[in-house]
């Protein structure tokens, strides 16, 4: 056995869904990031704009790496009854937050390749400068689809991807060219907010996940009006995708059960919390990432009533 083929043995090990290698070299396609940046889509997130060199050349990142191992974490479980109804929030913010959950089990994986003789094994989870998306398709893991998420055959796109970028030469694997999306438009015809501009291209200001976490401010009345009663993320171009239909399997990580925090909620629920309390039931969950005033502000747009047609 090689020892890619033993890295990825272990991360099987631990839980992952997959796992691929690939070389930290610069991404293909890297004039899309500077152009969709121009255009302004990234909206107020400037840590984009700050990161973008290394993002378009993740040698950057850590310039000791040989190789970087990429995986996908599972986390899809059945939605409830109360799941559907608003207030709703997207599958991966229903349990614990996978930053750390996904990151304690990349430790271990990172561990066991400075077992191997590793001198340099430093992870990654949906934090920092990394190009997750394009690392895992040059790892064989998956095609970008249309709505820009992740999709793995077999599989669908309800997964978080971590990587570990390492000094070890470890043997790559060969990319997913072929696109599987095929003719299929469900995902841009089901979004609310018209935010997939056409496939592949997300114009962020306009998507009910920027807007319910990253957006500073309030959120635009032409887009509130539109969340759906999603007060935190959101599903729907995941959902109505046939591959999350016909593939997606519930997850083997307990902590990214559902646990029912916001079922049957109030819309002043937030209202009436203060900042000691809402550490205290959510400091552990990605709502911790909009923090107190923005489930306040993601609550009344949200379940604000809609006005009556006349």
């Amino acid at each position: 056995m090689t020892l890619a083929e033993e890295v990825k043995e272990r991360a099987s090990g631990l839980g992952f869904l997959a796992c691929g290698i690939t070389h930290p070299g610069p991404t293909p396609h890297a004039d899309r990031l500077d152009e969709w940046l121009a255009r302004g889509y990234a909206g107020t997130m400037r840590y984009l704009h700050r990161q973008a060199r290394r993002r378009k050349d993740p040698r950057l990142i850590v310039p000791e790496a040989l190789s970087v191992v990429v995986v996908l974490d599972n986390y899809y479980h059945e939605s409830e009854a109360a799941d559907r109804e608003p207030p709703r929030i997207a599958r991966y913010a229903r349990g614990a937050d996978y930053h750390e959950v996904t990151a304690r089990r990349l430790d271990q994986l990172a561990r066991f390749l400075l077992q191997r003789g590793a001198g340099v094994a430093r992870h990654f989870t949906d934090a920092g400068p990394v190009p997750e998306r394009e690392l895992a398709q040059r790892a064989g893991l998956g095609w970008i689809g249309k709505n820009t998420m992740l999709l793995r055959p077999g599989a669908g796109s309800f997964f978080f991807i971590g990587s570990i970028f390492t000094d070890l030469p470890l043997e790559p694997d060969a990319p997913l060219e072929m696109d599987h999306c095929g003719s299929c438009t469900r995902c841009l015809d089901a979004c609310p907010t018209g935010a997939l501009l056409e496939p592949r291209l997300l114009d962020a200001t306009r998507c009910i996940s920027y807007l319910t976490i990253e957006h500073r401010g309030p959120i635009p009345e032409p887009l509130a009006e539109r969340l759906e009663g999603y007060v935190l993320g959101c599903d729907i171009c995941n959902d109505v995708c046939p591959w999350n239909q016909r593939f997606a399997a519930p997850s083997p990580v307990a902590e990214f059960r559902s646990r029912g925090a916001l079922h049957g909620a109030d819309p002043e629920m937030f209202e009436r919390m203060d900042e000691e309390e809402f550490a205290r039931r959510f400091g552990d969950t990605p709502l911790e990432r909009p923090g107190l005033l923005g489930m306040r502000r993601n609550f009344r747009a949200a379940l604000a009533p809609k006005p009556s047609a006349s």
